[in-house]
């Protein structure tokens, strides 16, 4: 479909949604996840690439089917830094740019019986970690060398739930009218991309193209289909159990 001119298209910016955005024709908004979500909530955003928590807490979207930024194991860009035992924290902090990955540590955490206070700002300690995301994360394992330790949240789903954990989804304003059309075009264009992975590897700056082959193949996975319904819901019933979100869980309205 031809894109509106009008369409308010909003985007993390991180290097995960790559595979879901090379190649847009239209304009593109690009901020944190928090910030996202607000603007979504408020109307300023028609449609955007936001933190699947968005959609538990807030279920008016309609949700683009078939595509989400997911892991079925190490995801490698949702990290616990810390030094020492995990049961010794007493701390964590967080960047409140986070919404999915800072509830999905919360689950993790009280799951394993670890109580912890969070804050903005410190440095990691015993008994302190930090909470880091996208490509920040990314940045910090590559240049902490063997200083810290490193909890992969994606990893610690895996081996508790059994099942993908879905970071992200396109969520679709209620108020949108074009629904069905815009949730093709972005299904289209994942798919392209995801068909033609090398192509967009290519077209990143020659010093990215190694990792970006691992982070895209090997980390990352970008279906939303029954395995990571599953995982979503899965994600949902234990925010409930932690009482980070009301025990009815909202049913998916897709589009």
């Amino acid at each position: 479909m031809p894109v509106p001119a009008s369409l308010r298209l909003g985007c993390v910016k991180y290097r995960n949604a790559l595979p879901l955005i090379h190649g847009w024709s239209g304009a593109m908004h690009f901020d944190h996840p928090s910030a996202l979500c607000r603007q979504l909530a408020a109307g300023e955003l028609d449609v955007a690439l936001v933190s699947s928590f968005e959609y538990l807490r807030n279920p008016i979207y309609s949700i683009v089917d078939g595509l989400a930024i997911a892991s079925d194991g190490p995801v490698f860009s949702v990290i616990l830094a810390h030094l020492g035992a995990i049961e010794a924290l007493r701390e964590v902090i967080v960047d409140p740019a986070s919404e999915t990955s800072i509830n999905l540590l919360r689950c993790l955490l009280g799951e394993r019986g670890v109580a912890v206070r969070f804050v903005l700002q410190g440095e990691i300690s015993e008994e302190r970690g930090q909470l880091l995301i996208g490509d920040q994360a990314i940045l910090f394992r590559q240049q902490s060398g063997r200083h810290h330790q490193f909890l992969d949240l994606g990893t610690e789903w895996k081996e508790r739930m059994k099942t993908p954990f879905v970071y992200a989804l396109w969520l679709i304003h209620p108020d949108y009218p074009e629904k069905s059309e815009i949730a093709g075009a972005l299904r289209s264009l994942g798919r392209r991309n995801l068909e033609h992975l090398e192509t967009l590897i290519a077209a990143q700056p020659e010093q990215n193209r190694a990792f970006c082959d691992f982070y895209f193949r090997e980390c990352l996975r970008f279906n939303f289909g029954a395995e990571e319904k599953e995982g979503f819901k899965m994600f949902g019933e234990l925010c409930a159990r932690q009482k980070l979100l009301p025990p009815r869980l909202p049913a998916l309205r897709l589009a």
